[in-house]
């Protein structure tokens, strides 16, 4: 897979949790979502949570991603009872394989961390745009930088 490097890893993220948020949040149409993720030590991301909340104060963990298995551990998106999105499984499979492929996220020595707030329809469409605009450079042969201003709509 070609370099995509004008697109950061933070943001492919975020249009990856916005495109699936229907199944994240199925019955509440507002809340929050938190990524949070664990950078390996070559710098790449090495395992992520997503934590929902409806009601401020309480956060539920709805999936988890480890590239890498210990003990036993299945490695690849494991999704919490009640909490299950083939589309978001897909994209963060993609997203996390092909990591290297996107600017990388910053790593000033601790944990990262992204909240995502309830998406406009606008938001969601350009999310959708932007994660197959990433699916179809991944296909096809070179990969120009993606626009900086789509992403940033996320």
């Amino acid at each position: 897979m070609k370099s995509m490097r004008g697109m950061g890893l933070d943001s492919i993220l975020e249009c990856a949790v916005v495109v699936s948020w229907r199944d994240l949040l199925r019955s509440e149409k507002l809340g929050l979502v938190h990524v949070d993720y664990c950078f390996n030590p070559t710098g790449a991301v090495d395992r992520l949570s997503l934590w929902l909340s409806t009601a401020r104060g309480h956060w539920h963990l709805a999936c988890e991603y480890r590239m890498t298995t210990s003990s036993g551990q299945k490695y690849g998106v494991c999704f919490e009872p009640g909490y299950e999105s083939a589309e978001l499984a897909s994209n963060l499979e993609f997203i996390m394989q092909h990591q290297d492929a996107f600017s990388p996220a910053a790593n000033h020595g601790r944990d990262g961390l992204l909240q995502i707030p309830t998406p406009t329809r606008a938001q969601t469409a350009i999310a959708s745009a932007v994660i197959a605009e990433a699916h179809s450079r991944a296909a096809s042969g070179p990969v120009q930088p993606m626009n900086r201003m789509m992403l940033s709509s996320c």
